[in-house]
């Protein structure tokens, strides 16, 4: 089983870079400047604020604190924001905050991170770290999954829906439905693991490094993220009717193994396309990555303050 281990840092925390993005999940709801750096004061936490816009290149500038001795950098925004921020994080001795702020808040939940900001920064102020492993994509971290095929479109499709109704989880579900029908190019790829070579035609290829998304989605798979490899699903090579089914079993939380996916357990693997290049969704943002793909879990690259639990747990 892959443990998360835990260090108690010491001196007490004194200072936080906080990185927020304001426009992520429940928008009403959102802090301002001032919220977020009483909450911070209260725990005798003095916190600088920077506020990202849309186009900011998350990762870099959460490198560039790390570069430039910060100990601690909290990432308040949704799973996108939380990726981007450990993305600029991974291998250094930067540790991460987190305050969820999204729709589903994947990465925060399956650390039992609370949804509230003062609950949140108290978590923080605790001061306890955990290394976790993180899911890697030609040299590109995720947290929670990537994906190939119909997922990146569907994210397009919710951007849009967000646009009209608003972010929401029924909005969410909606741009599923919305997408499939549509009737997606499949793509024809070659998935090498340690132990196996296949030719698969799919609409879908998602792989996961979060067992508790997993289960939030009824599927099957965590016991691969238990034993440190990632969970690898591929959606069959069906028509509409067959996509629709799908999605349907998928939201409704009955997808089922050998019928509407398969699925590999892989430390690490290789996807080869006949495309030069695939829109790639991870975390919820997408990005045009050159083919062919090389995904693994990575253990121990990440540190982030949670709430006090068993060493042994697997988010």
């Amino acid at each position: 089983m892959q443990a998360i281990t835990s260090t108690d840092l010491r001196p007490a925390l004194q200072n936080a870079q906080v990185l927020v993005n304001l426009k992520s999940g429940r928008g009403a709801q959102h802090p301002d400047v001032h919220d977020l750096k009483s909450a911070f004061e209260a725990h005798g936490i003095a916190a600088e604020i920077t506020r990202l816009k849309p186009g900011d290149d998350i990762p870099a500038i959460a490198a560039d604190l790390a570069r430039n001795g910060a100990g601690l950098v909290v990432a308040a925004g949704g799973d996108g924001t939380i990726c981007g921020v450990a993305s600029g994080l991974v291998g250094t001795d930067t540790v991460m905050g987190v305050i969820p702020l999204g729709t589903f808040n994947y990465f925060g939940r399956s650390l039992d991170i609370p949804e509230t900001v003062e609950a949140a920064v108290a978590v923080i102020a605790r001061n306890h770290r955990k290394s976790l492993p993180v899911g890697v994509i030609n040299g590109q971290v995720f947290l929670n999954n990537t994906s190939l095929g119909i997922y990146p479109q569907i994210l397009r499709t919710r951007e849009s829906v967000y646009a009209r109704w608003g972010r929401s989880r029924p909005a969410a579900y909606w741009s599923v439905m919305k997408t499939m029908m549509r009737l997606p190019r499949r793509l024809k790829l070659t998935v090498t693991t340690q132990d196996e070579q296949r030719e698969v035609k799919t609409s879908l290829l998602f792989a996961v490094s979060n067992a508790f998304q997993l289960r939030q989605m009824g599927l099957e798979g965590a016991e691969c993220i238990e034993n440190g490899q990632l969970a690898v699903l591929i959606a069959p090579d069906v028509g509409r009717l067959g996509l629709l089914k799908n999605g349907l079993a998928l939201m409704l939380g009955r997808a089922q193994r050998n019928q509407d996916f398969e699925l590999l357990c892989a430390q690490s693997l290789n996807i080869t396309s006949k495309r030069k290049s695939l829109l790639v969704a991870r975390d919820g943002e997408r990005t045009r990555i050159k083919a062919p793909f090389d995904l693994e879990l990575r253990q121990g690259a990440l540190s982030v303050l949670t709430p006090q639990r068993d060493a042994g747990a697997v988010r």
